[in-house]
């Protein structure tokens, strides 16, 4: 099977994440197993009668305006967390950073933000990817691997409260001119 890129949906099979993972170590499993759980919860949890589609809390999250997709960005972070404590390669842990970047600032856009959202589901990308890139036996992280997955989160919540923070002023102005 080919590793999943940021735009790769054919890793949203309904066919479990950890399918075919086998790992002796419980612990590393049962962190694969939430990430994988907390993937289903915020972008297919819920299937829409009649149709393919499932959604999860992700984009109802981001019909709140101003800070519904940065809260949903801040709990998929959960997964990135998983990732470098599973000792995912920082080059997959950048690749996971930059999937929630895109969720969260295209999130923004009312409406069509939201739509994004349920197609691209970032959460389920990111278990793929954790789920196929973790190493089978764990070393020792380093303080570069921790200085790395700080940097990613702080750079991807920093783009999504900026473009947040940019929503709500262009609002304001709007605001200001209909007066």
């Amino acid at each position: 099977m080919t590793r999943p890129t940021s735009f790769d949906h054919r890793v949203l099979e309904e066919d479990s994440i950890d399918a075919g993972m086998s790992d002796a170590d419980p612990e590393r499993q049962a962190l694969r197993s939430a990430a994988e759980l907390l993937a289903k919860v915020l972008d297919s949890a819920i299937a829409i009668p009649g149709t393919k589609i499932r959604i999860g809390l992700d984009p109802l999250f981001g019909m709140v305006p101003g800070i519904g997709d940065a809260f949903a960005s801040a709990i998929g972070s959960v997964i990135l967390l998983i990732a470098a404590r599973l000792q995912v390669p920082k080059i997959v842990l950048l690749r996971m950073g930059i999937n929630l970047t895109i969720n969260g600032i295209v999130g923004m856009i009312p409406v069509a933000g939201d739509a994004f959202s349920i197609w691209f589901q970032s959460n389920r990308l990111n278990a793929r990817l954790l789920a196929e890139c973790a190493r089978p036996s764990p070393s020792r992280s380093t303080a570069s691997d921790w200085l790395m997955v700080g940097g990613v989160l702080l750079v991807c919540l920093s783009a999504v409260i900026g473009a947040m923070v940019l929503v709500l002023w262009l609002a304001s102005q709007i605001g200001q001119l209909m007066q």
